[in-house]
């Protein structure tokens, strides 16, 4: 037995058979997709959303650029290059800008001698060589990484979440490496008004193993569930990791009072310590993250229209899914043991990137990773020549400029997340 459709066929004439159980083509099929796709002779699903004429052949769709759909490529490369673009003006005015100015030009000579084979005269003398290679170039440079590391995970946990407000320590990361830090502080021999004398090996080691280990814990608490796990028991089971992990913190607080100030410096953030050290132990983790994620971003475009629309693509959605979860939060991790916790860039610049340039992920991550470097690159200038010759936390300045944004991601966020 088989199912006739009544529904009028391009010339007045019903569909083709179809067998029982076979659905018509609907709304889901449509948006899953490719462009052209579409049997000739048919009009395409939701026709009235998509212009277009009929011809002998079939329809054909006018071109439109519509809410949620990619922007053309040149567009998206002239974003890219637009991304490197700033990246390279953060760089030069990060390592131009401080207590000591320098010229930009002769900042920008400096930094191509660095390249094998360049020698230009910089005009600079030795003691402000040394301030660009050895002071300031390492600290942009870490700045770059960590905020291409948090803007890239923001994104990626946008995606995978469907949420707006998903930031990079949505899954514990920030409780965890809060809570080891601390203890690291309090019970490991910092004493009160001293300085960090374990920063370059102890603090950061504790917060890479208290972050990760926090996302291991969210994890487990996610897989109680059973096998049938979705994305928001993982949001769920991250916040009660949270606030179990902040209770931990705020305990040894206030048994160790006089370590509170050590506590928080690191809390809100710092690159003023930053060394080619801190850069060298970032680099691999920067790169087998964005390696991972760039790889995997279209996937996020297919989970976006459903598991079941995923999977009958021949998608894994969970495994997918837990994929790109586990590498970025082995980057958010990374970037918080070298820099402390920076909140507000993993949402900032995603939602920038997605207003801009677009809501496919094939254009949201990469422009993230270049823009959340030169964002957090440009705002560590902030920090440390607003108050000169005091510096700013970076924590608070991008909290200052987050608060405001979240009014931008309330209005927005229904219509570019439906």
């Amino acid at each position: 037995m088989t199912v006739r459709s009544t529904d009028p066929g391009p010339a007045g004439t019903p569909d083709a058979p179809r067998p029982p159980g076979v659905p018509a083509p609907g709304p889901a099929a449509a948006a899953i997709s490719p462009a052209g796709s579409e049997p000739a002779g048919s009009e395409p699903a939701g026709s009235a959303s998509a212009p277009g004429r009929r011809t002998a052949a079939g329809w054909v769709r006018t071109p439109k650029v519509a809410a949620g759909t990619p922007r053309p490529a040149g567009l998206r490369k002239r974003w890219l290059a637009a991304g490197v673009l700033a990246v390279l003006v953060a760089l030069v005015a990060g390592v131009s800008l401080g207590p000591v100015g320098l010229p930009p030009g002769s900042v920008a000579a400096e930094l191509l001698n660095l390249l094998p084979g360049v020698r230009l005269d910089s005009g600079l003398t030795e003691r402000e060589i040394a301030i660009v290679t050895e002071l300031r170039l390492p600290r942009v440079v870490l700045g770059l990484l960590v905020g291409g590391l948090l803007a890239l995970a923001g994104g990626c946990y946008q995606g995978v979440f469907r949420n707006p407000l998903a930031d990079p320590y949505l899954l514990g990361v920030a409780a965890g490496a809060g809570l080891a830090v601390t203890a690291v502080i309090t019970l490991g021999g910092v004493g009160a008004g001293g300085a960090l004398t374990g920063m370059p090996v102890t603090i950061p080691l504790a917060a890479f193993v208290g972050s990760l280990g926090a996302v291991a814990l969210t994890y487990l608490l996610g897989a109680a569930g059973g096998r049938d796990r979705s994305p928001a028991t993982l949001i769920l089971a991250g916040v009660a990791v949270s606030a179990f992990l902040a209770a931990g913190q705020t305990y040894l607080l206030q048994r160790h009072s006089d370590s509170i100030q050590q506590v928080y410096s690191w809390l809100l953030g710092r690159l003023g310590t930053a060394g080619w050290g801190d850069v060298r132990l970032i680099l691999p983790y920067f790169v087998l993250t964005a390696v991972v994620v760039l790889l995997h971003r279209r996937e996020l475009d297919v989970l976006s229209v459903g598991d079941d629309e995923a999977a009958s693509l021949g998608l894994h959605p969970q495994r997918s899914r837990y994929l790109l979860i586990a590498a970025a939060s082995l980057g958010t991790a990374a970037a918080v043991s070298a820099s402390g916790l920076i909140g507000f860039v993993g949402i900032i610049v995603p939602h920038t990137v997605r207003l801009l340039a677009g809501s496919s992920y094939r254009v949201i991550l990469p422009l993230s990773m270049l823009f959340g470097g030169a964002f957090l690159a440009l705002t560590d200038v902030v920090a440390r020549t607003a108050a000169a010759p005091a510096e700013i936390p970076i924590g608070v300045v991008t909290a200052l400029l987050g608060g405001p944004f979240f009014v931008l991601v309330l209005r927005t966020a229904r219509r570019v997340f439906p």
